[in-house]
């Protein structure tokens, strides 16, 4: 069960990083650019501890997939970016897709 903490920690950092990515404004603002890397740092580290009982390919799934609808969800919130009706319905099929690995796939049952 850590190794899902480990992922979820992962999945924080990642996203943290990602929006601090747009806030470096080409890495001429060096809070930002600092939290950037720490939060990449951070997230790969998290990330090599997850793997030490969740598959590598089940990882990176479930990293990038959830990394992925949270971004989006950041960038509604915090930079005001809008997403259509087919952007949601492909974020609700990465979800989707999540809760089918994490219910019925033998691969996670580690």
């Amino acid at each position: 069960m850590m190794s899902y903490f480990y992922l979820a920690l992962a999945i924080v950092a990642e996203v943290i990083a990602t929006s601090s990515l747009k806030a470096t404004e080409e890495f001429t603002k060096p809070l930002p650019t600092v939290l950037m890397v720490v939060g990449y740092m951070l997230a790969f580290y998290f990330m090599t501890l997850a793997m030490r009982t969740i598959p590598l390919g089940v990882t990176y799934a479930i990293w990038s997939g959830l990394g992925i609808v949270l971004i989006s969800t950041v960038g509604v919130f915090l930079y005001n970016e809008k997403l259509d009706l087919p952007a949601l319905i492909g974020m609700g099929l990465i979800i989707a897709g999540v809760v089918v690995m994490k219910l019925f796939s033998k691969t996670l049952n580690t």
